[in-house]
C-alpha cells in the first residue's frame, strides 16, 4: 500500500479542487486523473465517531491497511464531509450526513492528502454503509404479516402457514423503513406480498418462528 502523504498546511484541504498546487494551467480531464490517483479507499472501515463543527459533518473511522511486512495495521483517519460529498445507503440510496452513526461499517474514497492533526483529516468523496452494525444480517424476503402493538411493530416475512419457514422482525422508533425509491416511510405503508430487503440484529430467539431486531427495511417488490 502506498505510503499516505499528509500536507503540512491543513487550509489546503478547504480549497477549491482548483487552487491547490499551480493546477490552474493544467487541463481539466489532466485535473480530474490526478485526482483519481490521489484518492485513498478503506473497505469495511469502523466508524468511530460523527460530529459537526462550525457547519462541516466529520467522521473518524478506524480500517486496516497493509503495512510494512504485509502486517496488516490499523489506521484512523477522521473524514471532512462536504456538500460534494456522496453517501449512500446499503441499499443504494443518497442519504444524509446525519444519518451516519457510530458503529456502522461503511466503503469510503478521500483524498491522500492529509493533515498532521492526530488523527489526520482527509477530504472525503464517497462513503457508501455497508452494515448498520459490525454484526449485522442482511436478510431478503416476502411479507406475510405487518402488526402493532402500540409500543413496537412487527413484520414477519416467509412462507404463509408454515411458520417453520418464517422470520419475525421487531421495528422500533429506531428501525429506518423506506420504499423502493428510497424514501421515508412509516411501518403500515409496508403491505402483505412485497419483497423486503432487511438489515438486522445477528442474535435471533429460539421461538418459532424465531424473532429479531430490525435496524432498517427497504421495499424492494411490489
Amino acid at each position: 500500500m502506498r505510503t499516505l502523504k499528509r500536507i503540512n498546511n491543513s487550509k489546503n484541504l478547504y480549497q477549491p479542487a482548483g487552487s491547490l498546487s499551480n493546477k490552474e494551467n493544467r487541463p481539466e480531464a489532466s485535473q480530474e486523473a490526478e485526482g483519481m490517483r490521489r484518492r485513498q479507499m478503506a473497505k469495511n472501515a469502523f466508524v468511530e465517531d460523527t460530529f459537526i463543527r462550525n457547519r462541516t459533518g466529520f467522521v473518524t473511522i478506524s480500517y486496516g491497511a497493509m503495512g510494512r511486512n504485509r502486517i496488516v495495521e490499523t489506521q484512523v483517519v477522521t473524514l471532512v464531509v462536504e456538500k460534494q460529498t456522496r453517501i449512500w445507503d446499503q441499499f443504494g440510496n443518497r442519504i444524509g450526513f446525519r444519518e451516519l452513526n457510530p458503529g456502522m461499517v461503511i466503503d469510503a474514497s478521500f483524498s491522500e492528502e492529509m493533515t498532521k492533526s492526530i488523527p489526520p483529516q482527509a477530504r472525503a468523496y464517497t462513503i457508501t454503509v455497508v452494515r448498520e452494525r459490525k454484526s449485522s444480517i442482511i436478510d431478503e424476503g416476502r411479507v406475510v404479516e405487518v402488526t402493532s402493538d402500540g409500543r413496537f411493530g412487527y413484520i414477519l416475512t416467509g412462507m404463509a402457514n408454515n411458520p417453520n419457514r418464517q422470520m419475525r422482525y421487531v421495528v422500533s422508533n429506531e428501525t429506518k423503513l423506506r420504499d423502493r425509491q428510497g424514501n421515508r416511510i412509516n411501518l403500515m405503508a409496508i403491505r402483505p406480498g412485497q419483497i423486503v430487503r432487511i438489515e438486522r440484529e445477528a442474535f435471533q430467539t429460539a421461538s418459532i418462528p424465531p424473532q429479531t431486531s430490525a435496524l432498517s427495511v427497504q421495499v424492494i417488490s411490489r
